[in-house]
């Protein structure tokens, strides 16, 4: 699983005009899902999510999680994360997961977040056309892959 976290002041996604997700001060989390993750990348992976500490303590340094400083994440699926632009001018999305493998993930991911973190977690709609916006905070951007642990 590949995951790109932006600290957020605030997150919405939209889709056919109707707002499916919607934060205040929190994570907007987009997730690419490939066939070689597991539930151990799932449970990995929330944890590191709802643990990372980059919100500003009171001194102004990254030292507070998402779960800390009492924030929301808004989770969305995007395939695009796999894609290999090794060839070529067109990407290749070889490595991105189907919807019958990645949704199940998708879902259980959804249901380890809100373990993880102790209340609902906002989402987007698995393979819909989405309108993402967001105020990025500092700006501050991680990318996490479970595949590259160490």
């Amino acid at each position: 699983m590949r995951a790109v976290i932006q600290r957020v002041s605030r997150a919405s996604v939209t889709v056919d005009g109707n707002v499916t997700g919607a934060i205040q001060m929190g994570l907007l989390v987009l997730l690419g899902i490939e066939d070689a993750d597991t539930i151990e990348d799932i449970q990995w992976l929330s944890s590191k999510i709802v643990n990372l500490r980059i919100f500003n303590d009171d001194d102004g340094v990254m030292n507070i999680s998402v779960k800390d400083a009492h924030g929301d994440i808004l989770l969305v699926s995007q395939f695009t994360l796999h894609a290999s632009t090794k060839k070529g001018n067109r990407p290749s999305y070889i490595r991105a997961s189907k919807p019958d493998i990645a949704i199940p993930l998708y879902e259980k991911m959804i249901a380890q977040l809100e373990q993880d973190l102790g209340t609902r977690i906002e989402r987007g709609i698995f393979g819909a056309d989405m309108k993402v916006e967001l105020l990025n905070d500092g700006p501050v951007t991680i990318i996490i892959d479970s595949q590259h642990r160490e």
